[in-house]
């Protein structure tokens, strides 16, 4: 298959994956934040008996708090997540949920304070933690392709497709944050970690074999070279991510509440990781070589210009 032909396509499908993410961002707005950015308490309860969640939900609101979720996680727990409670407010709150809806009393399973000062801080220190991850794997790859012409391209195309993955990762959960109240939390800033060093080494399992066919043909068309290292790699990225897809649904469907968001990310970030890798990041070098940018940027200018 003529995969360097066809990079426009690719392109294509990634703008078309992309936009729907950007437009629930931008509508949202942004994404459905937990406890761990916005602070405020949280509690997982466990009730002697049945309770329908929406009389919790009643029992809460009755008290004072407006802005309050509650998730079922079993037959009998409720996961609560509220503003910033004093002790007595939450002995309060439990309590009343017992005296109204469980005479046969309840038990506080856990229970978690996060002031919105930590909250920022972890955002922040994530925002610095990604930059500083790719810095420093632009450079990486331009040193490691320094033996090629124009390295820095190498570095270029790895962080768009690195940014690609991460984009179609928040665009999903922007979406699901919506759709179904999905919120993120910590566990979602480890994962997107993550994806990005997943992303980044399944492109430079491309790029390495490109590498060794550049130097192995070096009177051949960019073009092949690139449609022949993808297909002599392609087996080995699509083995790969198919296994890890499978261990990872399996720990969606039958694994803990705590991680689910973590492994959606990872199962969203592979398959964007393993097509970014054969379609973008690769169709970045050709249309760098081929002109594609310059001639783009020409027109541009020039209509301005008009």
């Amino acid at each position: 298959m003529d995969f360097a032909s066809k990079r426009h396509w690719f392109f294509l499908i990634s703008l078309l994956a992309i936009l729907p993410g950007v437009v629930f961002f931008i509508i949202a707005p942004g994404l459905r934040t937990g406890i761990d950015f916005n602070g405020g308490s949280t509690m997982n309860i466990q009730f002697t008996e049945k309770v329908d969640q929406g009389d919790i939900r009643t029992v809460v609101a009755d008290l004072g708090y407006t802005d309050v979720t509650v998730q079922q996680l079993g037959d009998d727990s409720f996961f609560i997540r509220t503003r910033e409670l004093s002790d007595a407010d939450k002995t309060e709150l439990v309590d009343t949920l017992t005296t109204r809806l469980s005479d046969e009393g309840s038990q506080v399973l856990s229970s978690d304070l996060v002031s919105p000062v930590v909250a920022q801080e972890t955002v922040t220190n994530a925002f610095w933690a990604v930059l500083a991850a790719a810095v420093l794997i632009f450079f990486y790859v331009w040193w490691a392709f320094r033996n090629l012409p124009s390295p820095f391209r190498y570095g270029t195309a790895a962080i768009i497709a690195l940014i690609h993955d991460s984009v179609i990762v928040i665009g999903v959960f922007a979406i699901l944050g919506e759709l179904l109240d999905v919120e993120v939390n910590t566990f979602f800033l480890f994962a997107v970690v993550t994806v990005i060093g997943y992303s980044v080494n399944d492109t430079i399992v491309v790029f390495d074999r490109l590498r060794e066919n550049v130097l192995l043909y070096p009177n051949r068309d960019f073009t092949e070279v690139v449609n022949l290292s993808i297909a002599e790699t392609m087996g080995r990225s699509l083995n790969t991510s198919l296994t890890l897809l499978f261990t990872l649904l399996a720990l969606v469907l039958f694994g803990g509440e705590t991680l689910r968001t973590f492994l959606l990310v990872l199962v969203v970030g592979v398959i964007a990781g393993t097509y970014s890798s054969i379609g973008v990041a690769t169709g970045v070098l050709v249309s760098w070589e081929a002109g594609d940018f310059g001639r783009l940027w020409r027109r541009v200018t020039f209509r301005r210009a008009g």
